[in-house]
């Protein structure tokens, strides 16, 4: 997915969501979008749902055991299908899963929504990642090998999608979470602006990583 200018954009892409989300936080795995979402969430007075968590929940298994029993291509479909719920019903913060963003009818109804990227560096991935355990994507090769193949692939969609980017890097979640709230100050809720705006950490927000 490129980015174009906004004046070429297709009229869909320009909608505003009237309902859904307060905030969607994107992102490669380990950027801490669970962590992130929850302190937001507190922060606003609102629910946090995390769709991993909502899925294993009306699934009654694990990610990896929903990847084991179906496959990557199944999993995806019960994804999409308890995404789409969620962006019509949910109205607090929702923090997706890598892969979520990428199914193209997932990004298809993303469009509008105020949906953060929160990227992070290779040491932080490292450290959050703990040699990739629980997450099926990154089993049968060095973990931090396929997360930055994985991750190199996914950002172009993630950016796509984007109305701002967060850096995380080396910061604490309640410091992220202040971060979105000071540039998401004065938004109307669900206003897709034309480009993301990438925000550098400034000294005052780092805090040792979580």
């Amino acid at each position: 997915m490129n980015r174009r200018p906004e004046d070429e954009l297709p009229e869909r892409d320009r909608s505003v969501a009237q309902v859904g989300p307060r905030a969607v936080l994107i992102g490669p795995m380990a950027a801490g979008k669970t962590r992130v979402g929850r302190s937001l969430a507190r922060m606003w007075g609102v629910d946090f749902l995390d769709l991993d968590h909502e899925i294993e929940r009306r699934e009654g298994r694990s990610i990896p055991e929903i990847f084991e029993a179906q496959g990557e291509s199944g999993f995806r479909d019960v994804e999409a299908r308890v995404l789409a719920e969620l962006l019509a019903t949910h109205d607090g913060v929702l923090a997706l899963g890598g892969g979520a963003p990428l199914t193209p009818a997932s990004g298809d109804r993303l469009l509008g929504h105020t949906v953060i990227l929160l990227t992070v560096d290779d040491r932080t991935a490292r450290h959050r990642l703990r040699g990739g355990r629980g997450r099926p994507m990154l089993a049968g090769e060095d973990p931090m090998v396929a997360w930055r193949r994985i991750t190199a692939t996914r950002m172009p969609a993630y950016r796509e999608l984007a109305v701002h980017t967060i850096d995380g890097a080396g910061r604490g979640p309640v410091a992220v979470a202040r971060r979105i709230d000071r540039t998401l100050e004065g938004r109307t809720h669900g206003t897709r602006h034309p480009r993301a705006a990438h925000d550098a950490a400034t000294p005052t927000d780092r805090e040792a990583s979580s």
